[in-house]
């Protein structure tokens, strides 16, 4: 109690449109770009870790996150899901074949269409020029260019914690565990025995179980990406989440940016996430801001 937080929702709206009207039925939904760190950490945790998690969760009365099932393009059957706020890549060359042939039209092994990402209605856009090339392999980024790309977004480090031994910072992971956090934000794994030499058996902790979780009407999107409905989200690491504005250069979470703090993020918390949301806004200030330190630290 004792203070008033405004959060922000956005609208979106499309103008000057080059031909004609978008169809009624289009959705539109804002994406921040994730953060980088630890990818390749969160790559490597074992799979039955994950099983673990959803096996867990379904002991408890509130909290029910599942994974999600995504189609690999490479060995062409359905798999897990770790990467993106749906949790819809399977892995990190899968996610950067992705974001070359969505974002910036480049295409790759995976997604080989010179095209980009111009859709069937497209007919114009898929008819002009592109650069796939023969001394590329056929596509415009090479099998050589993804491969060290991939080493790339797998090494990034994730930044040493800070402040851990603070009394500010202790008092908010007592905090934390007691709201029930840490059901959907685990803390720890040991990494996988036969991951990368850089990567294998460490004791990492990124406080995700990289779940789906169903987080109430206020964050839906009604778009649904395999097996994610529209209200549900991948739970998103917690490392590093303290120095957004200096990596990132903004200071927004939540897959829209709409979160402009940690508080205002913890408020948008629904669904699910309901309970715990509300133990958090019953605290008193100073617990509130003790809880927001340890997540900063981490």
């Amino acid at each position: 109690g004792g203070e008033e937080v405004e959060l922000r929702q956005p609208h979106y709206s499309i103008d000057q449109l080059a031909y004609g009207d978008l169809h009624p039925q289009l959705r539109t939904s804002a994406r921040v770009t994730p953060p980088m760190l630890g990818l390749g950490l969160l790559e490597a945790i074992p799979e039955s870790e994950l099983e673990k998690n959803v096996a867990t969760q379904q002991k408890h009365p509130e909290i029910s996150g599942k994974l999600n099932k995504v189609w690999d393009h490479q060995l062409q059957k359905t798999v897990v899901g770790r990467f993106g706020w749906k949790a819809i890549q399977p892995n990190l060359k899968q996610q950067n074949a992705a974001a070359f042939i969505e974002d910036i039209g480049i295409s790759t092994t995976i997604f080989p269409q010179g095209y980009g990402g111009c859709t069937s209605a497209q007919t114009d856009c898929r008819l002009l020029p592109d650069g796939n090339s023969k001394h590329l392999g056929g596509v415009e980024a090479s099998p050589i260019m993804t491969q060290v790309l991939e080493f790339y977004t797998q090494t990034l480090t994730v930044p040493p914690r800070r402040n851990a031994q603070d009394a500010q910072v202790l008092a908010g992971e007592k905090i934390f565990k007691q709201l029930d956090c840490a059901a959907c934000h685990r803390p720890n794994y040991t990494t996988a025995k036969n991951a990368l030499p850089l990567l294998k058996n460490q004791s990492i902790w990124p406080y995700t179980d990289l779940l789906l979780h169903d987080m109430g009407a206020g964050l839906a999107d009604k778009h649904s990406e395999f097996l994610a409905s529209g209200s549900q989200w991948r739970t998103p690491p917690l490392w590093g989440v303290g120095l957004t504005q200096l990596i990132s250069g903004h200071s927004q979470l939540l897959h829209d940016g709409r979160a402009r703090s940690i508080q205002e993020a913890i408020l948008w918390h629904g669904g699910e996430a309901e309970a715990s949301k509300q133990q958090f806004i019953a605290l008193p200030k100073s617990q509130r801001q003790q809880l927001i330190h340890f997540v900063e630290s981490l």
